[in-house]
């Protein structure tokens, strides 16, 4: 198994790594999702995966994660997974759910790319693997139109991002960086002002006047603009085929060896749930915004929602060659050393998934296990 000799260089990375776990409920790690609809009951006659009692899932309450937000609602991780118990636990931080994996207070989430490359290069390859895709795209940079009128408006401006070395704060440090701007990565000062800001403040921020444009993920970017913001750029215009890595999923180690099938089973739900979502919209938009209510007490509105839905696309690709450039912008940011992502994908539960599906094999653009 190839090891990673990756550290993590600055205070910076190694403070979002560190931060402390979320104090909601059940573990401490996240919010254990409310009473269960039907769809989450155990069908008559079921049978155990791997003989597990229960398969431990996380994810966040983002769009993005639209996927586990549907698969959820809709049952079909109860359905694969048979009478093993599906249990959930939603996370607002990426180092919170690392954690709880590192734990085994989960086995298999869905998250970000940056937490993901930092879980792994933090444990010397040793704690998780990506096993699939989700999302792709969904995050924008919107500003106020009365102080920001063009992208070159934005030196000099004060930008929010969600937190210190998350993904978008990356992609928005390597952005300034394109433009020939110089920003210090850890203090968040230079050309442009980097105001590390929880998604969940930064609308007020935004109307307070503490902010003048956010780099952000959805729905974030789209109750930005309720507020009067306007799109300034789609981060998918970046990148080849307009297409990013935006939400994998991961696995622990431990967890993938020990319990194959469990793994492919959560895989096939994953799958199944795209392909549900692609070919229905409406209904999986509905079903995302009423897990959103289940989970947090709140739906979005539909100004927010459906603008925010459409710019998601949901897919079983992990999008392996822009993780890796991610990890790239990361190392010219000066937030990661020299990351050797070499065994980060095992790709290979999915593509079984997928063949028996009649669907497209995916890549791990070389970083897979050998």
């Amino acid at each position: 198994m190839p090891a990673t000799r990756s550290t993590l260089l600055r205070r910076g990375l190694a403070a979002v790594a560190a931060l402390p776990l979320l104090t909601l409920a059940a573990c401490g790690y996240g919010s254990e999702a409310k009473d269960e609809p039907a769809a989450q009951k155990v069908a008559a006659g079921a049978q155990k995966i791997d003989g597990l009692d229960s398969v431990k899932i996380g994810y966040f309450g983002n769009l993005t994660h639209g996927t586990a937000l549907v698969g959820v609602n809709k049952g079909y991780f109860q359905k694969a997974l048979g009478a093993t118990k599906a249990s959930y636990q939603v996370f607002n931080a990426g180092p919170s759910e690392i954690e709880a994996l590192n734990s085994g207070s989960i086995d298999i989430g869905w998250i970000g790319p940056s937490p993901a490359i930092n879980g792994y290069t933090k444990s010397a390859g040793k704690n998780l693997r990506i096993v699939g895709g989700s999302a792709s795209g969904g995050v924008k940079l919107v500003v106020n139109p009365a102080k920001i009128k063009s992208l070159k408006d934005v030196k000099g401006k004060r930008i929010a991002t969600p937190q210190l070395g998350n993904t978008q704060d990356v992609a928005l440090l390597n952005w300034i960086s394109e433009q020939g701007w110089k920003v210090d990565a850890e203090s968040g000062k230079g050309d442009v002002s980097v105001i590390r800001t929880d998604n969940k403040v930064t609308p007020d921020a935004y109307k307070s006047g503490s902010i003048d444009g956010a780099w952000v993920p959805e729905p974030t970017a789209s109750k930005l603009v309720a507020e009067g913001a306007k799109v300034l750029l789609d981060e998918s215009d970046l990148w080849p085929d307009k297409k990013f890595v935006i939400t994998n999923i991961i696995v622990s180690q431990k967890f993938l060896t020990e319990h194959p099938k469990a793994v492919e089973a959560v895989l096939k739900a994953s799958v199944d749930t795209n392909k549900y979502i692609n070919a229905n919209p409406g209904e999986a938009k509905a079903a995302a915004n009423a897990q959103l209510k289940a989970d947090s007490g709140k739906e979005l509105p539909a100004e927010i929602l459906d603008p925010a839905w459409k710019s998601i696309q949901f897919t079983n690709d992990p999008l392996a060659a822009t993780l890796n450039s991610e990890a790239e912008h990361a190392v010219k940011a000066g937030l990661l050393e020299d990351p050797l992502l070499d065994g980060i994908y095992d790709l290979a539960p999915l593509n079984k998934v997928l063949q028996a599906a009649g669907e497209p094999t995916v890549d791990d653009a070389g970083l897979g296990v050998k």
